[in-house]
């Protein structure tokens, strides 16, 4: 039977209950087991996909086009398993598909109620995710905080969960904050211990508490948890920020969590080989000189909007024996000419413009493009910063200004004929906005003779998409005698997957998301290739 651990959050949100998950299951893999996570998050929305960036950071793409949480890219990354799209549930997916059910009379006419039918179609989804990736562990984090309304629902279906499964299969985790006073300079047990009563006051009782806190945590700490929360004190485990998200696996593991967790769940397998991770943690703490990363976009400082692309910048960097110094480079200050926004692109060694949606700062965007191109700095441009790229590049060399997007430009100011990114080909203009773009693993046949081919060392590739618009193949040839090498093609339907300018160093655009597939062991070969060049 497969085994099942629960990782909810009290007191706050943002306490790193992803990373606590990840990080427990990079354990039990290292230890040879077969790892599935799951988040469900108790939001209405049916997925992240229309939500701003303001509000929920980065949407992170699965293999098979799922839009998911952030959280999402932090599993894939720790566990280096491909996550499918029943790696993200919702309280709009489980009504939706609930509500569906019964107007096609599916329940005979009964009444439909919250328990059983919610919190059985909750358990229905995380069992057929377990089925279906035959996982020997199945990792499952409970979205928001214990305590809130719209969270109860799932708390109950995994309280149902033990017991129907039992307590040899079933395992609960509690991340928590130890808030520190500064005035009485002491951390305070009190809200974990509150935490912790409305959680037994739902029938879970957790078996592992994890303490989240900025500072130190003494012994005499963990015993009174331990005492106040009827833990055995072996199973608090204190989580001091760490300087680096990778360094928790280690961490977590000189606590003993592999074997602790074995013990109540009867795994034989309980000792991990960290070795590689131990390598990546030794290159991260190791001292290195800084390399300046220019980072385009209009969510100038908020990480989360860029998650997966920090990431893959921090590990190539690790990589390359550097200290990633980012730079946020608002691309809206950049259309102002603001003078200290210039001055902070220029000094960098690498420019990187990211995806995203909507015509807000993409002059900005196009302007870094030009930078990048004119002064040979290496340029790395994502989805949007492929067709960012393609823009700048056609305006100049076809001597033609009102060359753009029709995304950018929805009342046809400019023309259709000057569209060189236009809709996506075969796609029906729909109301609907969520899950309609070109979304999941497409393949890409790349160019022998391009700059590309040697950072894959392969001619065909497979990446993942997420975006509405393709570049405009009447344009191609036009482009090409002027310099743009169309280096990556989807062999199925003849789009432009990859673009790379001739006479430049390292200018390289993607119409896909490379940063949803680096690992910290292994970074994706396009962010190794700009950080070398950079470098």
């Amino acid at each position: 039977m497969c085994k099942y651990i629960f990782v909810t959050g009290g007191v706050c949100s943002s306490l790193g209950k992803g990373i606590t998950t990840a990080s427990i299951g990079a354990l039990l893999k290292a230890s040879g087991l077969k790892v599935f996570t799951q988040k469900l998050d108790p939001y209405l929305n049916v997925d992240p996909g229309t939500m701003s960036p303001f509000q929920h950071g980065e949407v992170f793409v699965t293999e098979d086009g799922g839009e998911t949480d952030l959280d999402l890219g932090h599993y894939e990354r720790f566990i280096d398993t491909n996550l499918t799209q029943l790696s993200s549930v919702t309280t709009g997916k489980v009504y939706s598909e609930v509500l569906s059910r019964e107007r096609t009379g599916n329940f005979l006419g009964r009444t439909i109620q919250i328990i059983p039918d919610i919190t059985n179609a909750i358990q229905d989804k995380i069992t057929q995710a377990a089925e279906k990736s035959k996982c020997d562990v199945m990792m499952v984090e409970i979205g928001g905080t214990v305590g809130d309304i719209e969270g109860l629902p799932f708390l109950e279906a995994i309280r149902q969960m033990r017991y129907k499964n039992g307590e040899e299969n079933t395992f609960f985790v509690h991340v928590t904050l130890l808030p520190y006073l500064a005035a009485a300079k002491e951390l305070k047990t009190k809200p974990t211990q509150a935490s912790v009563r409305e959680l037994r006051s739902i029938g879970i009782q957790p078996d592992m508490i994890v303490a989240r806190a900025d500072t130190h945590i003494k012994k005499d700490l963990l015993k009174k948890i331990a005492l106040f929360c009827d833990v055995n004190e072996q199973y608090v485990i204190p989580a001091e920020s760490a300087s680096s998200i990778y360094e928790v696996p280690l961490k977590f593991n000189n606590s003993n969590v592999t074997k602790l967790i074995a013990n109540k769940l009867c795994l034989k397998k309980s000792k991990p080989d960290l070795s590689e991770w131990k390598k990546i943690v030794k290159k991260i703490k190791s001292k290195k000189p800084a390399l300046k990363i220019a980072l385009v976009g209009k969510y100038a400082g908020l990480d989360d909007a860029y998650l997966s692309v920090i990431e893959s910048l921090k590990i190539a960097c690790y990589h390359e024996n550097r200290e990633l110094e980012l730079l946020w480079v608002s691309s809206e200050k950049l259309e102002e000419k603001d003078q200290q926004t210039w001055k902070l692109l220029k000094s960098a060694k690498g420019i990187l413009v990211p995806g995203g949606f909507g015509v807000r700062g993409t002059e900005g965007k196009i302007m870094a493009a030009k930078y990048a191109r004119e002064n040979k700095i290496p340029y790395l441009g994502l989805c949007l910063g492929m067709q960012i790229m393609t823009i700048e590049f056609a305006r100049h060399f076809l001597n033609n200004d009102k060359i753009t997007s029709e995304e950018f430009d929805e009342n046809n100011q400019s023309g259709k004929e000057n569209h060189i990114i236009n809709f996506l080909p075969g796609q029906s203009i729909t109301r609907a906005k969520g899950g309609t773009l070109r979304l999941g693993l497409y393949k890409c046949q790349i160019d022998k003779n391009s700059k590309v081919y040697k950072l894959y060392k392969k001619t065909l590739i497979e990446e993942r998409h997420r975006h509405r618009y393709e570049f405009n193949n009447n344009y191609k040839e036009a482009l090409q005698n002027a310099g743009i090498n169309f280096c990556g093609i989807n062999p199925e339907n003849n789009l432009v997957e990859m673009a790379e300018i001739k006479d430049h160093p390292f200018m390289i655009g993607c119409q896909f998301h490379p940063e949803f597939k680096s690992r910290p062991q292994k970074p994706h070969p396009l962010f190794a290739g700009f950080i070398k060049a950079a470098k």
